[in-house]
């Protein structure tokens, strides 16, 4: 075992990159749970000693202890709202707010789906994009068969919505939740320098889509009268919980916005929120609707990240960038935006990210935070808006797929694609001009 260890550590760099690239590979098939692959790779670098088992080492803390490289403000952020999320979502409370929306539309298919576009956008930006596209997908479904109209412009729609709409928050998509705690950007930041961006693309996204799908948007009077005299006077099922966790959900987010002012960590803000409506429940009932497989795979993930870092295979990648652009920011910058925009079109954006911020962090030390600054931005627009490049882009985009599927509207892969591309693109395009305008300028 020895001389297997001391054979690894002489080639660190390659081995921790192997393992990388082959879970890469695996989570990218789909063939095995990704929780599954991360967990095995997370073990295998531990067991090969590409990170440490040992928390202290000659009476210090040891730097490569595994532990170190599991980034727990991500960790407990995620928990903490998927807990708030699954209460506030028991009252109906998203629900109604969703009926009401269309009762304004009075049932007319472009208002529609124009305005089940923008409440999944904002949703999104506030909940997890799966647990807001699971909300409005029965919403869908009611509204389409009541129309009599096709289902698939308003769920393609949602989709690139959710995505988009992500993409404007700290908490919006799991991207930027471990890019803000890696590169230390509040919840004012990304609402200063993402927000506006973000609702331009998602005027022009919803409004390409609406007149795309123009000659489908149509329905008779009389089908348009029943959405519009919507019953939504039983959607909320539970007042008292409705009111706590509006409550706290407002709190929370208050607190979010407050950071820079109280100092007090959003994963600590959001710990307490959970906590307080859960004095409310039994915690068995709601913490399985957590979704460990997707906590157990970020701890996977960054313990599998932590051995390339540890080996110094992060701070090679940071060189090569800075070779090929010649320390160029403008050029840096926008293969970052690129390159993230199609990979994460392709793979899932959590690894991405999670591989690029340690990357980021070691052209930050080597090249000043001034520098660095305007790339953390290109890694969340290009990371969160090319999922909506193919069905697979974005965890989001499977669930629409396959329940759309089993309500017997299936979408196809190369379909979704020729929509996709463009929608990438053209998110793209304004992000570019945004980030030079904006940044580099």
């Amino acid at each position: 075992m020895e001389h297997l260890h001391s054979l690894v550590q002489a080639n660190a760099v390659g081995v921790s990159a192997a393992i990388l690239l082959i879970a890469y590979v695996f989570i990218a098939l789909e063939k095995i749970p990704k929780v599954t692959i991360a967990l095995i790779g997370a073990g295998l670098t531990i067991l090969l000693g590409l990170v440490s088992q040992t928390k202290l080492v000659e009476g210090g803390i040891n730097p490569h202890y595994f532990i170190n490289f599991v980034d727990f403000n991500v960790i407990f952020l995620l928990v903490s709202m998927m807990i708030i999320v699954s209460i506030a979502t028991r009252s109906g409370m998203f629900n109604w707010v969703a009926n009401e929306l269309l009762r304004l539309t009075k049932g007319h298919p472009k208002l529609v789906l124009f305005t089940l576009g923008i409440f999944t956008a904002v949703a999104s930006a506030f909940l997890d994009n799966v647990t807001t596209v699971i909300l409005i997908m029965p919403v869908t479904f009611f509204v389409a068969k009541h129309l009599d109209i096709n289902p698939l412009p308003f769920l393609i729609t949602e989709i690139f919505a959710s995505n988009i709409g992500g993409t404007a928050t700290l908490i919006g998509d799991p991207p930027n939740i471990i890019i803000g705690s890696a590169a230390g950007l509040s919840f004012m930041d990304f609402l200063n320098e993402l927000t506006g961006v973000v609702l331009v693309i998602l005027f022009v996204i919803v409004g390409i889509m609406t007149f795309i799908f123009r000659k489908q948007l149509k329905a008779t009077p009389e089908k348009m009268e029943a959405v519009a005299n919507l019953d939504n006077s039983k959607t909320i099922t539970d007042y008292p919980l409705m009111i706590r966790s509006a409550i706290v959900l407002g709190l929370v987010i208050l607190g979010f916005i407050l950071h820079d002012v109280t100092h007090i960590e959003t994963c600590v803000t959001a710990m307490l929120g959970a906590s307080i409506l859960l004095l409310f429940e039994k915690p068995k009932d709601i913490l399985v609707d957590v979704e460990w497989n997707t906590i157990f795979f970020f701890i996977g993930l960054f313990i599998i990240i932590g051995g390339v870092e540890a080996s110094g295979g992060i701070a090679l990648m940071a060189k090569w960038i800075l070779d090929v652009t010649n320390g160029s920011q403008e050029a840096t910058a926008m293969i970052i935006l690129w390159a993230s925009g199609f990979v994460s079109g392709i793979i899932d954006n959590i690894p991405y990210t999670a591989t690029m911020t340690p990357m980021l962090l070691e052209i930050q030390k080597t090249m000043g935070g001034d520098y660095t600054f305007p790339l953390w931005w290109c890694l969340s627009l290009g990371a969160c808006l090319g999922g909506n490049m193919t069905i697979i882009g974005a965890a989001a985009n499977v669930i629409v797929s396959e329940t759309s599927a089993h309500e017997g509207h299936p979408i196809a892969f190369m379909k979704f694609l020729k929509y996709g591309i463009m929608t990438m693109f053209i998110s793209l395009a304004i992000s570019s001009v945004y980030v030079y305008i904006r940044f580099l300028h």
